[in-house]
C-alpha cells in the first residue's frame, strides 16, 4: 500500500485516544499484537473515548476490555497528535489526539487478554524498558518518548508523532 499523506484522505472528525503507562520492575504493560502482513509490534493498552465518556471512565473500560483487569489513573503524564492511517475499502487518515496517563494495576496482575481485546492482539506482556527501542511499537515514535515519560513522568505536549 502506498504512503498516504497525512491530509490525503484526512477523516472530518479529531477522534480522543486514551493509553495506559503501567510501570513495575523495570518493564511497561504492553499489548502484544501480530498480523501477517506487518509482524509481531507492541501498543499501550487503552482506546477511543466514546460520548458522553469520561477519559478517566475511557481508560478503565479499554484497560477492561483489552488487558482484563480494571486500572487505576493518575497523572496525565503527556498528549500527542498521530495521524492514524486506516486500511478500510478507501484508505484514509484519522487524525487522533492521544492523552498518556500514568495507571496501576493491582499488585497480583497476571497479564492476559481481556474479554474484548483488540484486533490483532494476541498477548498482553510486561516489556522491560531497556528493550523498548528493539522492538516494533505503535506508534513507531513513541518508542523515543516513553523511556522520558516512565523516567521523569510529565513532559506535556509531544507534538505530532509517527
Amino acid at each position: 500500500m502506498n504512503q498516504v499523506s497525512p491530509l490525503e484522505g484526512l477523516e472530518p472528525q479529531i477522534r480522543n485516544a486514551v493509553r495506559a503507562v503501567v510501570v513495575r520492575e523495570g518493564a511497561v504493560l504492553m499489548q502484544k499484537k501480530w498480523a501477517e502482513a506487518r509482524g509481531t509490534w507492541y501498543t499501550l493498552p487503552g482506546g477511543g473515548q466514546d460520548v458522553q465518556e469520561t477519559m478517566e471512565a475511557a481508560l478503565i473500560r479499554e484497560c477492561e476490555e483489552e488487558i482484563g483487569t480494571r486500572v487505576q489513573v493518575g497523572a496525565l503524564l503527556s498528549v500527542a497528535d498521530f495521524f492514524k492511517q486506516r486500511d478500510k475499502t478507501f484508505p484514509s487518515v484519522r487524525h487522533v489526539i492521544e492523552f498518556y496517563f500514568a495507571c496501576e494495576v493491582t499488585d497480583g496482575y497476571q497479564p492476559a487478554s481481556g474479554p474484548h481485546p483488540d484486533k490483532h492482539q494476541v498477548d498482553v506482556v510486561w516489556l522491560p524498558i531497556a528493550e523498548l527501542s528493539e522492538v516494533a511499537l505503535f506508534p513507531k515514535d513513541l518508542a523515543l518518548h516513553l523511556p522520558t515519560l516512565i523516567n521523569e513522568g510529565v513532559q506535556g505536549y509531544l507534538g505530532v508523532i509517527d
